[in-house]
């Protein structure tokens, strides 16, 4: 009876055992870093993408920010205009807006006039513009990875896109990868 007893206890000792290199392991897997996937093109979204992204970056923190779909919208320099589009292409480019200066407030846009009503009082209460927020990102490493898929199919290219010291273009796999390894990670 006492072999019996020792026996289920070396082997629930084992499985404690087990458990702490586990937790341990999953401990360490998680780096001191917020991933952010976008996917919304409204100002609001990329705005509070920005100002989490900067915070979270002010405190020491990695930031990567993965800009797909609709958010490209954003990351599309108006002065740059690229080459050899087909007609889709071209349709997407018209209908979706150039650059952060031209993105829509929210799905509340406010008959057109919600961009300049929040671009007026963000100037009144010394809140950075989404044009200096991209700045002051660049200035604290926040890295920004385009969608080459969502790209591809909105028929972006590379040279249409702002200049940004580290701009990167990968794949949602790429996105995941880094996520997984990321102590916070959020969808916007």
């Amino acid at each position: 009876m006492q072999e019996d007893i020792n026996t289920k206890l070396s082997h629930l000792q084992e499985q404690i055992d087990s458990l702490k290199e586990k937790i341990v392991t999953l401990e360490n897997s998680r780096k001191d870093q917020l991933s952010i996937a976008l996917v919304s093109g409204d100002l609001d979204k990329i705005m509070a993408a920005m100002v989490i992204s900067l915070a979270a970056a002010a405190l020491d923190t990695q930031v990567k920010l993965f800009f797909s779909f609709w958010s490209l919208s954003a990351l599309r320099d108006n002065k740059k205009k690229a080459k050899g589009k087909d007609f889709i292409s071209k349709m997407f480019g018209l209908m979706l807006p150039d650059g952060k200066d031209k993105l829509k407030l929210s799905k509340m846009n406010m008959a057109g006039m919600g961009r300049m009503m929040i671009n007026y009082l963000m100037k009144k209460q010394g809140v950075l513009s989404l044009e200096q927020m991209f700045k002051e990102a660049a200035e604290l490493g926040i890295e920004i990875t385009v969608c080459e898929m969502s790209m591809n199919l909105m028929g972006f290219k590379k040279e249409e896109m702002i200049d940004y010291p580290n701009l990167r273009y990968a794949g949602a796999t790429t996105f995941v990868a880094e996520a997984n390894e990321s102590s916070t990670q959020l969808f916007i």
